[in-house]
């Protein structure tokens, strides 16, 4: 099962998503004790100082009534508190788009495809959020079908970065939810299972130039696939990394932006004895620093960390 994210002035409108990926030239938790942040799951611990691995997935629902709607689109956000609305196109296109703001700041702009429920998360906290949904016409030609305003109140803190969604796309059965449980098996803490998934990825999945170099504006990250062909760019390293700690009840924060001049894709973790870890993550055994499963993955360390140093190279620019 998938869970996609995926009146009328004619506009002549380019719609560029932001991940044009040139990106890189680059549940039951037994006895478990748990801290909750509103309805979520942070992290649990079992009784004798091993950690539960059970997968726990949120999954996102489609129902409520609580929607906004016009002749071709529903936006449904009854489980807007949860950190996530559910859109609807239902034209006759095969494509749609919609441009989400948050809070008047960054602009995210998500495909639509016909008759698709798709998953978008509110990673702007708290606040007043603008949708306008724009049908392809033709070509790069756009109109503008419906526009609306609505505010939320999110009470799940964490819920944007632990439920699946458009780009960190999992589900119960996925094949990296089970990897995820099995690397976190004995793990005595939050941080070791972000350890062993993070050196799994690293060692196992290698850096795709070619994909790098001809993937197309709106490719989305199978994570499951990823680990069959065990190569991807880092797009693919940065979503199937989160997934795998969101369904370990690891908040895990999809980031794009730039690293130095490359557009590229990273991860943010957030766990209750070191809070949101920024960046990237790499482990000493004692201290955590900035970390980039791409990077770490194929480059020699030391470039790794004279390229990252204090993070100053790191600038983000979407989450998911």
């Amino acid at each position: 099962m998938r869970y996609s994210l995926r009146t009328s002035k004619i506009i002549a409108y380019i719609l560029i998503l932001p991940l044009i990926i040139t990106l890189c030239s680059c549940a039951s938790i037994g006895n478990a004790r748990a801290l909750r942040e509103g309805n979520t799951i942070v992290t649990s611990q079992g009784n004798a100082g091993v950690r539960d691995n059970t997968p726990v997935v949120l999954i996102p629902s489609y129902g409520g009534d609580d929607i906004l709607t016009s002749e071709k689109v529903n936006i449904n956000i009854s489980n807007a508190s949860e950190g996530y609305i559910v859109v609807r196109y239902t034209g006759e296109t095969e494509r749609a788009k919609m441009q989400l703001i948050g809070n008047g700041q960054v602009t995210y702009t998500y495909d639509l495809y016909r008759d698709e429920f798709e998953v978008i998360p509110l990673t702007a906290d708290s606040g007043t959020y603008s949708a306008t949904v724009y049908e392809n016409i033709e070509a790069n030609q756009y109109a503008t079908i419906y526009s609306t305003e609505f505010n939320v109140t999110i009470v799940n803190t964490y819920g944007p970065f632990l439920y699946p969604n458009m780009y960190v796309n999992f589900n119960k059965q996925s094949k990296a939810v089970e990897l995820a449980a099995t690397l976190a098996k004995g793990a005595e803490s939050d941080l070791e299972v972000v350890s062993r998934i993070y050196q799994y990825v690293i060692d196992n999945i290698t850096y795709d130039h070619h994909k790098a170099e001809t993937v197309e504006s709106g490719y989305i990250p199978d994570v499951d696939e990823i680990l069959e062909i065990r190569t991807g760019i880092c797009f693919d390293y940065a979503a199937l990394m989160a997934a795998m700690l969101r369904s370990q009840r690891i908040p895990g924060r999809l980031e794009i932006g730039y690293a130095g001049d490359a557009y590229h894709a990273w991860i943010s973790v957030y766990t209750p004895d070191t809070g949101w870890l920024e960046g990237m993550i790499v482990f000493d055994g004692t201290t955590w620093s900035l970390v980039d499963p791409t990077f770490a993955a194929n480059t020699d360390a030391s470039d790794l960390q004279k390229f990252i140093g204090d993070g100053d190279n790191y600038f983000t620019k979407y989450v998911y």
